[in-house]
């Protein structure tokens, strides 16, 4: 997909049963104008309207560039 990154969003959540922190990751599918975002770079986004079938969120800002990535 053009001008589409994939965000994940981590967060501990505890097992109910074994009351142990185990890792959740949500992905989000979020457009980005310009094509701007890499691969490992940290993201703002926001909610918008539906922009396809899975898309619902836009790239607003890049937080941090990602290190020892070579950016094209």
């Amino acid at each position: 997909m053009q001008k589409t990154i994939t965000v994940e969003a981590e967060r501990r959540v505890m097992h109910p049963r074994f009351r142990k922190y185990v890792r959740a990751i949500t992905r989000y599918k979020a457009h980005d104008e310009a094509n701007d975002a890499h691969v490992g770079d940290k993201v703002r986004i926001m909610q918008t309207r539906p922009l396809s079938k899975t898309k619902n969120w836009r790239l607003v800002e890049i937080v941090e560039r990602a290190r020892g990535v070579e950016q094209p």
